[in-house]
């Protein structure tokens, strides 16, 4: 079965062309959206993903109403493939079912994966930077050192109990274990 996709991104676009060209591509059912194509919560797509069948034929009328980011478009192409459909955009004359087709999707995917291991390999190199200029990522501690230190202190010599030091400083229960687990473990170390 022959499957269209049709998308807009502005509510006073028109799928009209996209359908006529979908159509005249022999497309049986046309799944049509209002929505940017830089969102992944598109339910006609999602829709149109959960009715794909081995052997159907998922259609657009260009590649960009598919997905506007690179990224999107090579996980929709995954499910596609998963499913045992073929792909085909009519404007670029992209289509998988041929040997040519396969071969340019297969360099478009390897351009993005060369792309998200350039991403990775940034982000490392940036997060090893800060970190030297002594700066570290993720939440800041709820506590601060003077507290932390008085928890320590008030469970460790038994005057309150983990539960009861949390109360009193107002965090969650789970924050002094994971405080009095790290004194523990550094405490182990340093004898």
């Amino acid at each position: 079965m022959r499957i269209g996709y049709a998308r807009v991104s502005a509510q006073d676009q028109d799928t009209a062309l996209q359908i006529g060209a979908l159509e005249a591509a022999g497309c049986e059912r046309v799944f049509q959206e209002k929505a940017s194509g830089g969102r992944w919560d598109r339910p006609e797509l999602h829709r149109l993903l959960g009715h794909l069948r081995k052997g159907d034929d998922v259609v657009v009328w260009k590649l960009d109403r598919l997905s506007r980011s690179l990224k999107d478009l090579l996980v929709t192409l995954e499910k596609i493939d998963g499913a045992g459909a073929d792909f085909q955009s009519l404007t670029e004359a992209i289509d998988t079912s041929t040997p040519a087709g396969r071969m340019m999707m297969q360099i478009v995917g390897s351009f993005a994966e060369f792309e998200r291991a350039m991403l990775r390999e940034r982000t490392r190199t940036g997060l090893d930077a800060a970190r030297q200029q002594g700066r570290i990522g993720g939440r800041r501690a709820k506590l601060t050192s003077q507290q932390q230190k008085e928890v320590i202190d008030l469970v460790t010599s038994g005057r309150k109990t983990g539960a009861d030091a949390a109360r009193l400083f107002r965090v969650h229960p789970s924050t002094v274990v994971r405080l009095l687990a790290k004194h523990r473990h550094e405490t182990a170390t340093e004898a």
